[in-house]
C-alpha cells in the first residue's frame, strides 16, 4: 500500500511495519506511549501493540540505554527514543562502553541489536540542548553505526534496516524537515542499505556532499546553479558511520571539485574526515581545494540567531562558485 507521508510519518510507518512482522521489536522512551512521543513519531503504536511493547520510561536517559542493552543481549530488539539529541550525553557511558563493545567483549557470543532514535539539528526555534548536531562524536566510536535520513523514503527504508541490524545503530532524525516535505512511499517492508551513499543528482562540474536536513539547501543550491550553467552532483551520505567512501571518491574523480555541507560545528566535523579521505586518495584528481560549508564552532544559538548559524543555499552557491572559479 502506498502512503503520501512526511519524514516523521515515515518513521512511524516503519516502526509499525517492523513491529507487526517481528514480535521481539519493542519501543521505549520518554512519552513514547500515551503521548506518542514529543513529535508524535510513535503515535498510535501503544494502542495497536500494547504497553508491554511500547513502554513509557522515567526521565532517565542512562536507564533507557542500559535497559535497552540488557533487552538486546537477551533476544529482544529494542528501539529506544532519546527525546532530543542534546539529552543523549547521560546515556553515552552505556552506549560507548557497553552497546558498542558487546560483540567484541563476548567474542561474538552476544550481539546488541539496538536502535537509538534521536531528533537532532537546529531550525525549529528550540531552547538550549534541543538543537545539537553532534553526530561526529558518535561516528568516532567503533561498534556503532550512525544513520541520518534526509527524506521520507530514506527514513522508512533505513529505519527498517537499522531495526534488523544485529549491532547498535544510532538513528538521527533531522527534526527541521520532519514535516517539511511529503513523499509517496510504499509500505512494503523493503529496507535500504546501511553504509551506502545516495546520489540524488548527477553532475559533471562539482560534487556536493551533505546529509540530513542540509540536503534540502544543497539541492536548492544545485537547482539555482544549474540555471547558471554549473552542473552539480549531489550525494546524500545517509550513513555517517560506516562511511561509503567509494561513492564519494568516484564522484570527485569525475568532477574534480568538492564542497561538503553540514550544520554541525566545523572543527572535528564529519566533513573534515571526508575532506582528509579525498586528499589522501584523490588528491591528483582535484582541480581546486576542498571547501566546507558548516556551522560555527559555537553553541547553537537561540532562535533569534539560528538563521545566522545554519548554512543556507546562498552560502553553498558562493562556495561552489569559489571552487569552480579556482585557477
Amino acid at each position: 500500500m502506498k502512503h503520501n507521508v512526511c519524514l516523521l510519518e515515515a518513521v512511524n510507518l516503519a516502526l509499525a511495519s517492523e513491529m507487526r512482522k517481528d514480535k521481539e521489536v519493542v519501543i521505549l522512551g520518554e512519552d513514547v506511549g500515551v503521548n506518542g512521543g514529543v513529535f508524535r513519531a510513535t503515535a498510535n503504536l501503544r494502542d495497536e501493540f500494547g504497553l508491554k511493547r511500547v513502554m513509557d520510561t522515567p526521565l532517565a536517559e542512562t536507564m533507557i540505554a542500559g535497559v535497552s542493552i540488557g533487552m538486546a543481549s537477551q533476544g529482544l530488539k529494542p528501539i529506544a527514543e532519546i527525546q532530543f539529541m542534546g539529552f543523549i550525553f547521560p546515556a553515552l557511558e552505556q552506549i560507548i562502553c557497553h552497546a558498542a563493545r558487546l560483540r567484541n567483549r563476548t567474542r561474538g557470543r552476544l550481539s546488541c541489536p539496538l536502535v537509538i532514535r534521536a531528533p537532532f539539528g537546529g531550525g525549529i526555534h528550540a531552547p538550549e540542548h534541543h538543537s545539537e548536531s553532534t553526530e561526529a562524536l558518535l561516528a568516532h566510536i567503533p561498534g556503532l553505526k550512525v544513520v541520518v535520513p534526509s527524506s521520507p523514503a530514506r527514513a522508512y527504508g533505513l529505519l527498517l534496516a537499522a531495526i534488523r541490524d544485529p549491532d547498535p545503530v544510532i538513528f538521527l532524525e533531522p527534526k527541521r524537515i520532519y514535516r517539511s516535505q511529503q513523499q509517496e512511499i510504499e509500505d512494503n517492508a523493503n529496507a535500504l542499505p546501511i553504509g551506502s551513499c545516495f546520489t540524488l543528482r548527477e553532475g559533471s562540474d562539482i560534487t556536493l556532499v551533505s546529509w540530513g536536513a542540509m540536503i534540502t539547501e544543497t539541492l536548492s543550491a544545485a537547482e539555482a546553479l544549474a540555471d547558471e550553467g554549473v552542473n552539480c552532483e549531489v550525494i546524500d551520505v545517509a550513513t555517517i558511520s560506516p562511511l561509503d567512501v567509494e561513492t564519494i571518491l568516484i564522484s570527485v574523480r569525475k568532477t574534480g571539485r568538492l564542497v561538503i555541507i553540514h550544520e554541525a560545528p566545523r572543527t572535528g566535523g564529519v566533513g573534515a574526515d571526508i575532506s582528509a579521505i579525498v586528499a589522501e586518495q584523490a588528491l591528483l584528481d582535484l582541480q581546486a581545494p576542498v571547501v566546507r560549508v558548516t556551522g560555527y564552532d559555537t553553541v547553537m544559538p537561540y532562535f533569534r540567531l539560528e538563521k545566522h548559524y545554519l548554512p543556507n543555499s546562498q552560502d553553498i552557491i558562493d562556495a561552489v562558485k569559489q571552487t569552480v572559479e579556482f585557477v
